[in-house]
């Protein structure tokens, strides 16, 4: 008796500390966003807002944010901090994409 309920501890708490250090490095905000800047940059490819030029930089600045993103999580928590660079960088992603996706130049044959 006492052997089993020693396992079901034991098994809840590698359960418990599983859960927490997953949800210190959760970062769906960020995803979401990634996802959407993703689709906003495909979108100015399709109609012809941006140049190819354009788009290649902008999808190396998300990749470089995806990178940053991904070397956060490696400790196992994402900081405060951590995730105000993060969100710092991403905003000036977004301004970046709008910029290119608002300027004169554009693709031709659209």
């Amino acid at each position: 008796m006492k052997k089993a309920l020693f396992s079901l501890a034991t098994a809840l708490g590698l359960l418990a500390v599983s859960h927490t250090a997953s949800a210190q490095t959760a970062t769906p905000n960020l995803n979401e966003r990634q996802r959407n800047q993703r689709a906003r940059i495909h979108n100015g490819v399709a109609n012809g807002d941006l140049t190819r030029a354009e788009a290649d930089r902008l999808k190396a600045r998300e990749a470089a944010i995806k990178e940053q993103k991904q070397t956060a999580k490696a400790d196992g928590v994402v900081t405060r901090d951590e995730r105000q660079d993060i969100r710092h960088d991403e905003n000036k992603a977004s301004r970046a994409i709008h910029r290119q996706r608002h300027d004169a130049q554009v693709r031709p044959n659209k």
